[in-house]
């Protein structure tokens, strides 16, 4: 029968990582939180520094979306159909807009100050609304599927606008996670294979076309370029050079990170006590967050959490196995996907096993707009979780493929 209420599993879990990730950042964000308000009280505008500045932020982001979730879970998914062109739309204008007035940081034009808001941070929401956008355009043009005209070339340019608009910031990285998503959503479509091998090809084209252009002789430092700082990070993620982590380079953060890992053992240091949040690992709130959760906790705990990361998948599959609604079955896969990829991708860097990015752990780090969007993710999942039948399973429908005289038809599992 239809559900009338929200999947409680789906919710409880994700608000579990959020009270995990709550806990961890008043431990972790002790030091950077001092240093931070220590600044603001040489400046005059607080009367004495303290160590819970973060944790604080943290708390109140967390109640306004959870607040703010209890009233728009009630809207309906089809909302979002309705207005996923609008929706991607403003992201693309948020994305060019933050290149003229932004506010930098290591040379990144990455944010937004608005008078009296939160600061907004464009890319986080271009997940959200790229996840939408292919939901409703896959389901308006199932009946041409796979046709060159219909699917491949409106794809296609749409991925050469997302790559166009992150460079500009610049941030090859955010590309490095926005694309590989967009894919597995053409693949969940059922794209033709032949076509996402084409732009799997193309995509390597560019990794290695921008790395050979970011190159530079390092005896002239003038001779750098915007690119060069992706040169920097795939060289020293490939080098184990001494001299690079003395230096405090790009592989500093993550041989600290290791350091941290390694260094509280199979138990813990014990919560609250971990050695590299001093600063050995700057700013560890935000993507090194995982390796403190290990220096201090025990190691079992990286098991809860790829636990809960696992159940959310099995909740997504629970999902969309009963949704008869295609719109509703690729927004949950790519909801989910998108958590899924970023989840992994922090664990790899703090592994060690790709290069440094600036990528979150999901509803864990310090971070308002990747919460903000990660809650508006939840959002339609729940309200898509009532809408589901347990009466039937994942419906078979008919789809013609390519549009000549003949027609070709498959069955497919949506």
């Amino acid at each position: 029968m239809s559900h009338k209420s929200v999947d409680y599993k789906l919710f409880f879990t994700v608000f579990a990582l959020i009270i995990f990730g709550m806990v961890m950042i008043s431990s972790v964000s002790v030091y950077s939180s001092f240093r931070l308000t220590s600044i603001f009280e040489r400046a005059g505008t607080i009367e004495e520094a303290y160590n819970h500045f973060y944790v604080l932020r943290n708390m109140s982001h967390v109640f306004i979306w959870l607040v703010a979730l209890i009233f728009l879970v009630k809207i309906p998914y089809t909302f979002w159909e309705k207005y996923a062109h609008y929706v991607l739309g403003l992201n693309v204008f948020l994305l060019i807009y933050v290149l003229f007035f932004w506010v930098s940081l290591n040379g990144a034009t990455w944010w937004i100050y608005l008078p009296g808001l939160p600061s907004i941070q464009p890319m986080e929401f271009m997940k959200f609304s790229m996840v939408v956008f292919l939901a409703y355009f896959f389901k308006k043009y199932q009946d041409r599927i796979n046709t060159f005209q219909w699917w491949f070339l409106p794809f296609f340019w749409l991925v050469m606008l997302v790559v166009f608009l992150l460079w500009l910031q610049p941030d090859f990285w955010w590309i490095l996670m926005i694309v590989p998503l967009m894919f597995l959503i053409f693949f969940m479509a059922w794209g033709w294979m032949k076509y996402i091998l084409t732009l799997l090809s193309l995509g390597l084209f560019l990794i290695f076309t921008v790395y050979n252009l970011g190159s530079y002789d390092k005896s002239i430092p003038e001779s750098r370029n915007k690119l060069s700082y992706i040169h920097d990070r795939f060289n020293n993620f490939l080098s184990d050079e001494q001299e690079q982590i003395e230096n405090r380079t790009i592989n500093y953060q993550t041989e600290q990170a290791l350091i941290a890992i390694w260094s509280g053992g199979f138990f813990g240091l014990g919560f609250g006590n971990s050695i590299q949040k001093f600063w050995y690992l700057p700013e560890v709130q935000w993507d090194f967050i995982f390796s403190v959760i290990i220096e201090e906790l025990w190691f079992l705990w990286w098991l809860v959490l790829l636990f809960l990361y696992w159940y959310i998948w099995y909740r997504w599959y629970y999902i969309s196995y009963y949704s008869q609604d295609l719109f509703a079955k690729i927004v949950s896969f790519g909801i989910t996907s998108w958590i899924l990829i970023q989840a992994s991708i922090n664990i790899w860097v703090n592994l060690n096993m790709m290069p440094l990015t600036w990528v979150t752990l999901p509803f864990i780090s310090y971070w308002g707009s990747s919460l903000l969007a990660l809650m508006l993710g939840l959002w339609i999942l729940l309200n898509i979780s009532r809408h589901i039948d347990t009466s039937k399973g994942w419906k078979f429908m008919h789809v013609r493929a390519g549009n000549s005289s003949f027609e070709k038809r498959k069955t497919f599992m949506y």
